[in-house]
């Protein structure tokens, strides 16, 4: 590909795109080769989209709940309208199939403001009356002031909407920075934020690397707040960071997920919802399930069919609507993915399907893609990398459990608590198990139905602080309370 037919993106600052003097290659994932150019940011870029910000925060903080909801069901309208663009571009620059960014990542994104400008009109305030001193308190919220933004390149729409629309529906402004892997979509919708009525400065987009541009977005003495998606390792960076100006952090980290599967559970419906709970968006997905622990009895009639299933989900050209999974992120990822399988050789385990056992065959154009299929292995012991550390790909670990207790000591045995999934007809079981386990979400019998409304995040290395209507509110606005005596 010749240079001139690069995508070349730009940052949005101050409602204007500027070019950057430096950039970045950014793969197509499914061919392997260049096909975009992301800004390579850095403190100068983002000290600019800080000053706009800090610039627009006066006049968009003053405006009602209603205004800023009306912007936010605009850009909403925006995006559906360019939903076919949206998913196209997202398909090939993250990876995924078309068919996963259709039904989930941009209608998804789309929902996200319309989510949060219906919640902002609904919150309410704390009143409590003090009558024999003659006293009445409550409570206002105020936004903050300039939200830092990091989301990660998995579900990148998704995820940066996730953080955008209620830092901005409770009166912030904000300096965003997508991963540099997975740009392009934000940068598309960056063209519809004037359409939609957002004023300049109110939304910024900062393009980079986590080093350079994201650095400078946590140390920023202007920046109160940091919302970042990602990594456990990142995470602890920011927290180093952002330490000296004391900044508000929410952070929502790896899991190591389990599935718990007990000898009374459907069957059927647990195999098919395992299947995609373990290898949708190619396991790129930090609620997707790594580790599953299935009652003895029903250990060898599970495994058998769970590996049936799987051989059966498509790997293949994420454009084919029919395929499952597309291609995973980057070279490297999949050379780290790839080297937890054969770290299970190595120590023993039994590979069933997937990597080393079943062929992929690919058209040429894509030979040089990043793919995997996907991989279960079974005979791996808890202590096993496999078995403590986020892999983030197609793999999942299966083993048996004899009891209950045993079971929630074994799933609880990683520093990681997000989510997890249990398997039972037990009404009982289902809500004493889900109590014990140390995860910020459990489903029984079912995987990732979400009401927003209510809290997102993980528990010890999983996380701090939680995502949703009001949790979300409650982080981007600071609470004062105000006693009035009378």
């Amino acid at each position: 590909m010749s240079k001139d037919k690069y995508l070349v993106l730009e940052n949005y600052i101050g409602g204007k795109f500027v070019p950057c003097s430096k950039l970045i290659d950014s793969f197509n994932p499914s061919t392997g080769e260049v096909y975009c150019k992301v800004p390579d940011s850095g403190p100068q870029e983002v000290d600019a989209a800080v000053r706009a910000a800090k610039e627009a925060f006066p006049d968009w903080s003053t405006k009602s709940p209603a205004e800023r909801s009306k912007v936010l069901n605009k850009l909403a309208d925006l995006i559906e309208a360019r939903l076919e663009e949206f998913v196209q571009a997202e398909s090939k620059d993250q990876g995924k199939t078309i068919t996963f960014a259709r039904n989930v990542d941009i209608p998804r994104s789309a929902y996200n403001f319309r989510f949060f400008a219906s919640s902002v009109l609904h919150h309410t305030n704390d009143c409590s009356q003090m009558d024999h001193m003659g006293c009445l308190n409550y409570t206002v919220r105020s936004p903050v002031g300039v939200a830092g933004l990091i989301s990660p390149w998995n579900l990148p729409l998704y995820l940066l909407t996730w953080k955008i629309a209620p830092a901005v529906a409770a009166g912030n402004t904000v300096v965003a920075k997508p991963s540099e892997m997975t740009s392009v979509t934000a940068w598309m919708m960056c063209q519809l934020l004037e359409e939609a009525g957002f004023p300049p400065g109110v939304i910024n987009i900062v393009f980079g690397t986590g080093p350079r541009a994201g650095d400078a977005l946590v140390s920023h003495p202007d920046v109160p707040l940091i919302s970042f998606t990602g990594s456990t390792a990142t995470a602890r960076l920011i927290t180093e960071h952002s330490a000296p100006y004391c900044k508000k952090l929410s952070l929502e980290l790896g899991g190591k997920n389990p599935a718990i599967i007990f000898a009374d559970a459907d069957m059927e419906q647990c195999i098919s919802t395992t299947v995609r709970s373990s290898f949708s968006n190619q396991g790129e997905i930090c609620l997707c399930t790594s580790r599953i622990f299935v009652e003895r009895s029903i250990y060898p009639e599970f495994l058998a069919r769970f590996v049936e299933a799987a051989r059966q989900w498509k790997t293949g050209v994420p454009s084919d609507p029919s395929n499952d999974n597309g291609a995973l992120i980057s070279k490297e990822h999949l050379q780290k993915v790839k080297g937890y399988v054969a770290l299970a050789l190595e120590e023993g385990a039994q590979v069933h399907c997937g990597e080393g056992v079943d062929k992929l065959i690919l058209p040429q154009p894509n030979a040089s893609g990043y793919f995997m299929l996907p991989t279960i292995i079974s005979g791996v012991k808890d202590s096993s990398a496999l078995m403590q550390e986020e892999i983030f790909g197609p793999v999942t670990c299966v083993t048996p459990f004899d009891e209950e207790e045993e079971v929630i000591s074994r799933a609880n045995d990683v520093r990681y608590g997000l989510s997890a999934t249990v398997w039972s007809r037990d009404v009982g079981r289902v809500h004493r198990v889900a109590r014990k386990l140390q995860a910020g979400l459990v489903w029984t019998n079912c995987w990732l139905v979400r009401d927003l409304n209510l809290p997102f995040g993980g528990m010890k290395n999983s996380g701090i602080g939680r995502e949703g209507g009001k949790d979300s509110y409650h982080f981007f606005t600071e609470v004062k309370s105000i006693t009035i005596k009378h």
